[in-house]
């Protein structure tokens, strides 16, 4: 059975067996973990995990109180990548107790127990309940991270991250902007790693946005397809803030950047092998790679504003998705600068009738707010905490990430996407 407790034997130092057990893992990618222990023997070792060179990508936070605190914590706030929780119940009032935890627990979240009880029917249920792994206690410092690393690393086991790929349905449109400040978004309301990977190559504009001006990027990984690996990426992102990354795009044309169809799949793989959430910044062209790039993404964002163009290329990409995306949900919509003034528009209603789609949000016309951001190197929620479209982006944000449900708001530009929330219910 994996997982059970390390133990020493013949007076050999736990020290030197965590050296010999650590040698064989690689480094834990970029997740989110939560522990919240009952005794300083559980909480001593998974703190000290933390320290450990192959957590260093990894956020992790220990916490006192079981499994009680954890679902008082839950109540109010997102859970992470994997959640560690240590009981010392008995198996029948531990699967019990695990049953509340479920209700407050988002989808994707992994658990692992640490349990007191060294019991086969108990470890079976767990797993058949879906808990990733039963530990034993005592644990050691290595159990913990070995743990990690096998439910994280297994080379054969699905990227970590889910790819959301923004793209505009005509030039000018906002939507390097919008994926931008999504991805801010998402890495800081859910404490969550967030990978930005800017595609434009020779006109991105994520390195002014997030105000970085990195050595290397994108391009580096593009033109050296026989180096990428986890290491290799890793070294090519630009720190944005504590839990963005950022690969950016050169913005130069030095060169001309002609690619086959599958030149960043390698890319976006091990870049979802390395952060929970990879937002993709996709250019308005048609091109082999970006058809690719938008027919493996999880989610795909169209962001257009109420003009005719605006709607016929909104129409050609909708119709096309659904065709390279028969199994999948149809692309998500959003509406920007709307209600410009002295602009003939389309209304919301008029502009999706025809697309089959609901906007998850009309994003109104605020150039102030907007210009301030983009001159200043800075996200729109650094700005203006409290302004309405702010609020709508935190909604947006809790939208794509599946994370709990948003609370409809009678406020200017929330409508559509509280029409597509009650459409879930």
């Amino acid at each position: 059975m994996t997982g059970l407790a390390y133990q020493t034997e013949h007076g050999t130092s736990a020290a030197a067996e965590d050296v010999t057990a650590l040698q064989s893992l690689r480094p834990v990618p970029r997740i989110s973990i939560q522990a919240f222990c009952e005794t300083d023997a559980v909480a001593s070792p998974i703190e000290r995990a933390g320290e450990d060179r192959r957590m260093a990508k990894a956020h992790l936070k220990v916490r006192m109180g079981g499994i009680p605190a954890a679902l008082e914590f839950y109540q109010s706030a997102a859970t992470p990548n994997l959640v560690i929780l240590e009981s010392r119940a008995e198996p029948r009032e531990l699967l019990a107790s695990l049953d509340s935890l479920a209700d407050v627990c988002d989808p994707s979240t992994r658990v692992v127990v640490v349990g007191h009880y060294n019991d086969v029917w108990l470890y079976r249920e767990l797993i058949r309940t879906g808990i990733s792994e039963y530990v034993v206690a005592p644990i050691s410092m290595a159990d913990i991270v070995g743990v990690i690393a096998g439910i994280f690393i297994d080379p054969d086991a699905e990227p970590v991250g889910r790819s959301i790929a923004f793209v505009g349905a005509k030039g000018g449109v906002g939507s390097s902007t919008l994926a931008h400040n999504l991805a801010w978004a998402m890495s800081s309301l859910f404490e969550s790693e967030v990978v930005v990977a800017d595609l434009d190559l020779p006109f991105g504009t994520a390195n002014i946005n997030f105000d970085q001006d990195p050595a290397q990027g994108i391009a580096e990984a593009v033109f050296s397809p026989e180096r990428i690996d986890e290491v290799y990426l890793d070294r090519l992102l630009a720190q944005c803030a504590e839990r963005l990354s950022l690969l950016a795009a050169p913005s130069t044309l030095d060169r001309v950047y002609d690619f086959d169809g599958e030149a960043f799949a390698q890319i976006i793989d091990t870049a979802q092998r390395s952060a929970p959430l990879v937002v993709l910044d996709v250019p308005h062209l048609w091109t082999g790679w970006a058809k690719t790039t938008l027919a493996r993404a999880d989610d795909v964002v169209i962001t257009a504003t109420p003009e005719l163009a605006n709607l016929r290329n909104t129409k050609n990409l909708v119709d096309t998705l659904k065709k390279l995306r028969p199994n999948d949900e149809p692309p998500k919509l959003v509406i920007n600068q709307a209600n410009v003034p002295k602009r003939p528009e389309i209304s919301a209603d008029d502009f999706s009738e025809p697309l089959g789609l609901t906007p998850l949000a009309v994003i109104p016309f605020e150039p102030q707010l907007f210009g301030n951001a983009a001159n200043n190197g800075r996200m729109l929620g650094e700005m203006d905490q409290g302004h309405a479209v702010v609020e709508i982006i935190n909604e947006l944000a809790h939208v794509l990430t599946g994370r709990r449900e948003v609370r409809p708001k009678k406020k200017p530009g929330l409508a559509g996407l509280i029409e597509r929330l009650n459409l879930k219910k």
